[in-house]
């Protein structure tokens, strides 16, 4: 029962992911509303991205340097350290995590509020597809902005790591500039931007499905967008593990 119910879902987001990509009907339509989810998710999100990534850095710091105590490893590794974890997997994974509530929760809502006000019946009924108007202005715009988002993620967080050595004299700044210039792999940052995408795919199209088919009430909804947060999380965490199988 529960196989079928998780299959029979499955294949309602594969239709609908298809239904959404088509040709738009009118381009400049589609071009507005792609700009104002930029501007939601992208600039919307910056602050929240922003401070949570300085405190990952300065968290990561103080505990690899912690680790370093009455250890012969160079205190430079702090910088390394920083830099890799952060990069690697720090700064796309948890800013998705978090984009995943901030902004899965307020697709679902809006979508599923539209549903509920039959607004998305009223479109359908003038012929527009609803489907590519609701879900692939927003998928595009996620997909333009995250990695930006995961980018600027991953700067500030090493910027926190020196904010919270180099100030306090655990470190001095040329050990911490000498361990963030060390040892530099730039293929890191590909797999970065590759998880960029798959997570910013993931946390916009789950809750623009769940929106999309909400039935029911407030509760209902509410309930959508608790779903969308948490099936986006799981899904997330799931191709962080998959992805690192693949392609380290």
């Amino acid at each position: 029962m529960i196989i079928n119910r998780f299959l029979a879902h499955v294949g309602r987001y594969f239709q609908l992911m298809g239904t959404a990509i088509a040709r738009p009907e009118k381009t400049s339509m589609y071009y507005k509303e792609t700009m104002r989810q930029m501007n939601d998710i992208g600039v919307g999100s910056l602050v929240i991205v922003a401070l949570i990534a300085v405190f990952i850095g300065a968290v990561t710091a103080i505990q690899f340097a912690y680790q370093l105590q009455d250890s012969f490893v160079p205190r430079y590794y702090i910088g390394y350290i920083v830099r890799d974890t952060t990069i690697i997997e720090l700064a796309p994974t948890i800013t998705c995590l978090v984009l995943a509530g901030k902004v899965g929760s307020n697709l679902a809502a809006e979508i599923g509020g539209m549903r509920q006000k039959e607004h998305i019946d009223a479109m359908e009924i003038m012929g527009v597809n609803t489907a590519a108007y609701l879900i692939m202005p927003k998928v595009i715009g996620a997909l333009i902005m995250i990695p930006m988002l995961v980018a600027i993620a991953a700067f500030v967080s090493i910027l926190g790591g020196y904010l919270a050595t180099v100030p306090v004299g655990l470190i001095s700044h040329a050990e911490y500039e000498l361990g963030v210039r060390s040892y530099f792999v730039s293929y890191n940052i590909t797999l970065m931007f590759i998880k960029s995408f798959v997570f910013a795919f993931i946390l916009t199209s789950v809750p623009c499905y769940q929106g999309y088919y909400v039935k029911g009430g407030s509760i209902e909804l509410g309930r959508a967008s608790t779903n969308a947060v948490v099936f986006s999380d799981i899904l997330i965490l799931l191709f962080d593990y998959l992805i690192a199988v693949v392609f380290t």
